[in-house]
């Protein structure tokens, strides 16, 4: 099964889904967030709930965790509690995950779909 999970409003996201020629589920984090045994299984492949969590977004600063010493539970709690605290996108291909969006993992994306 391949899935992305994306937020929907996010252009990057959408940016992505179109170079790489997504064809598989799409899942809308805001609508539906992700749930707490496939965060596991992707905090396993990518070796720490700290691995998928993003401190780019805005709640990390207003909320003040950028001057606390987060722990993995914190991470986790954190990231099932606030959709926003996902690292984006994510794509489950084959098993295999690939979190965020940078140049070299849209590239991974595009190398394990087959896409030039």
């Amino acid at each position: 099964m391949n899935k992305a999970y994306i937020l929907n409003a996010c252009s990057t996201c959408q940016r992505i889904l179109k170079e790489v020629q997504w064809s598989g589920e799409v899942q809308n984090i805001k609508e539906q967030q992700i749930d707490k045994k496939t965060l596991a299984s992707l905090a396993k492949q990518n070796g720490s709930y700290e691995a998928l969590f993003s401190k780019r977004a805005m709640k990390y600063k207003s909320m003040g965790l950028k001057e606390k010493n987060l722990t993995e539970l914190d991470f986790e709690k954190l990231i099932l509690e606030e959709y926003t605290f996902l690292k984006r996108p994510v794509f489950i291909i084959d098993g295999k995950s690939f979190v965020g969006n940078s140049k070299k993992v849209v590239n991974a994306i595009k190398e394990e779909l087959g896409v030039k």
